[in-house]
């Protein structure tokens, strides 16, 4: 009997262990930042270092600290890189319309609970067995609204003719080339499930709802507004001072043309995403600050986590009741984007790159763990790999432990 006792017990203090070794992991308890909690010249040297050790091809770093810039940094395997030089940002493009919706959202032009039917007269989504008026542009924005293609936009050769946005809305050209639809494919609300194509759904909104071509929209009421000179919707390739675009080997690569611009195709300098960061932290800005926080509240949740909110990705708890928030943009060849605002700290870092795998992430990532402790969702591997060595040494420890005790108790009944 005594020795079914140790086994019971042996096996409820390992799952105990286990659990608490995993939260330790997502809470960043053994994982050790690049440099030292609020040594923010040895984080900007360390970033440095990451940066000359990574592959040749086009960087840009600006940190931020308390609401001002500390440093940056540039880097280029070809023509010179400065803070004006413009960069694709893939992905990182959703969080400029989200910001843009959300003008017309305080302007009372749209309502973020209404159906986004109810603004579309050019294109509707195509009836499926959901419920397609349960699309709310809020569930467009943090990816809860049902859509399952997953889009991942495809690149189009400098010789192609973009598509209509409608044309794009019909049939949209995957990353993957494979034959994907706009379509509600779930229970709207029901759960979290990226979606590009619910984003070009948006681009049809702010021009439905502004009467305007989306880009010109864009110009008017974000870019010009924040002093953003460098940003815009246009190809790469008709710019002056642009970063260009290597394979992660460091190659060069061809400049593609992308006809999402909502979801992909904006190209920024640093120094424009700098100011669209500060523009977070302002009273002032277009958007009001009441608009900005209310886009990070928590919509959109992975295993529990809360990763996303309308319009901006929710990394990982700034540890006074908030989330660190922005977006990441990632495509291929190459070409990798993050900004990260904290709210509480006026910190910010900008990265920029192409060349160099996931650079601009890896770096945003580091910046997250140096500034709260935390890891971001996005690289929850890693932070469960942090577990995996103090879970088996606590594992052994309770399993020498128990040898020792039912050792000890075999003596005891020998003597007895």
């Amino acid at each position: 009997m005594i020795y079914l006792k140790f086994i019971t017990a042996g096996l409820l203090t390992s799952l105990a262990w286990a659990a608490l070794a995993l939260y330790g992991g997502l809470s960043g308890w053994w994982l050790d930042p690049i440099a030292s909690r609020g040594d923010t010249r040895q984080f900007m040297d360390a970033a440095i270092s990451m940066i000359d050790e990574s592959s040749p091809g086009s960087v840009a770093l600006v940190l931020i600290e308390d609401g001002a810039v500390y440093d940056d940094y540039y880097r280029s395997a070809d023509a010179p890189v400065n803070a004006d030089t413009v960069f694709a940002t893939a992905s990182l493009s959703k969080w400029p319309t989200a910001y843009a919706v959300m003008l017309l959202v305080e302007q009372g032009k749209i309502d973020l609970d209404a159906p986004v039917s109810r603004y579309l007269t050019r294109w509707q989504l195509p009836a499926r067995e959901f419920d397609n008026e349960a699309v709310t542009v809020r569930r467009l924005l943090s990816h809860t609204a049902g859509l399952v293609d997953g889009l991942g936009f495809g690149d189009y050769a400098a010789d192609e003719t973009l598509p209509t946005l409608e044309a794009s809305l019909k049939q949209p050209r995957d990353s993957d080339d494979t034959d994907v639809q706009i379509i509600v494919g779930r229970e709207p609300g029901s759960e979290w499930d990226y979606s590009g194509g619910g984003y070009l759904v948006l681009e049809l909104l702010v021009e439905e709802v502004s009467g305007m071509p989306f880009a010109e929209y864009m110009q008017e009421a974000v870019f010009t507004p924040l002093g953003m000179s460098r940003s815009s919707y246009q190809y790469l390739a008709e710019l002056d001072n642009i970063a260009g675009s290597y394979e992660r080997s460091g190659e060069p690569a061809p400049l593609y043309q992308y006809a999402a611009k909502s979801a992909t195709a904006l190209v920024a300098s640093a120094a424009d995403l700098t100011r669209f960061s500060l523009a977070q932290l302002r009273v002032d800005a277009p958007l009001t600050a009441s608009s900005i926080s209310a886009m990070r509240e928590p919509l959109g949740r992975k295993l529990g986590m809360p990763i996303w909110g309308a319009g901006v990705m929710l990394y990982h708890p700034t540890g006074q009741g908030d989330y660190v928030f922005g977006h990441d943009g990632a495509n291929d060849p190459s070409i990798n984007a993050s900004v990260r605002v904290n709210p509480n700290t006026g910190d910010a870092i900008v990265s920029l790159s192409t060349g160099p795998a996931y650079l601009a992430s890896r770096l945003a990532y580091q910046w997250g763990l140096w500034a709260t402790g935390y890891p971001d969702f996005i690289q929850v591997d890693q932070a469960i790999e942090s577990a995996m060595q103090p879970l088996m040494i606590g594992l052994l420890m309770i399993a020498v432990l128990l040898l020792l005790l039912a050792l000890r108790g075999w003596r005891r009944g020998l003597v007895n």
